[in-house]
């Protein structure tokens, strides 16, 4: 990776103190629910798929799978650990979903809580934080993802990477419905990595996808928890 004033800054003592306190905690950015797309050439546009989401830490010689809560899924996901132990780094932080799909390629999320279909899981990343003890967070997300895509370029089973569409987020929306996929996330060009629900990252569902359909009863039982 090519050194800049960024990657220097970025890697000076206080940054990384601020990136280990970051690293410790994994805390994945949130997305906003949104009822449409948002118009504009200034976004760019995701596959939502329906799985858990995964922050895949890599340390040395070691991985771990964390949860959006916070739980260590490693021994989950054997296949998704050993691509993340695979990759051309000393160290990395990517984000994404780790899925199971059908015959159809659909991600199914009754498959990928089937402790039993573990083998068969996927990462499905779609941004990186930190490679090789650099901080990336304060970079654009599309710099984040072609140096993700870059990362990802020799082929594993495990992961793979979630291209984003740049045409209008409602062309990209109507594809997803179709497929029967739990929606898109459109994420606003520019926009740096945070912790915390702003309204960079949009997220807009499929109204006819088991997500809801999901969500809305753990609505109904008081049991709903934000994924």
């Amino acid at each position: 990776m090519p050194e800049t004033a960024s990657s220097r800054r970025a890697g000076s003592p206080i940054r990384m103190i601020h990136l280990l306190a970051y690293l410790s905690q994994h805390r994945a950015m949130p997305s906003r629910p949104a009822k449409e797309p948002p118009l504009g050439a200034g976004w760019i546009h995701e596959i939502k798929h329906d799985g858990f989401r995964i922050m895949a830490r890599r340390d040395g010689s070691r991985v771990r799978l964390i949860s959006r809560n916070g739980h260590d899924l490693t021994y989950r996901f054997p296949s998704v650990a050993a691509a993340i132990a695979a990759l051309p780094v000393r160290s990395c932080l990517v984000d994404g979903e780790a899925i199971v799909c059908n015959g159809d390629g659909l991600a199914v999320f009754q498959f990928v809580r089937n402790y039993r279909r573990g083998n068969a899981a996927a990462l499905c990343a779609f941004d990186v934080i930190e490679i090789n003890g650099q901080d990336l967070r304060r970079q654009p997300i599309e710099d984040r993802k072609l140096l993700l895509k870059e990362l990802l370029r020799k082929a594993h089973p495990g992961i793979a990477y979630n291209r984003h569409f740049d045409v209008e987020g409602g062309i990209v929306f109507h594809h997803a419905c179709k497929l029967g996929c739990e929606g898109i996330v459109s994420k606003r060009l520019g926009s740096p990595y945070t912790s915390g629900r702003v309204n960079d990252w949009l997220k807009i569902k499929n109204p006819s996808a088991p997500a809801v359909r999901r969500e809305a009863e753990e609505d109904w039982s008081g049991k709903r928890k934000t994924r």
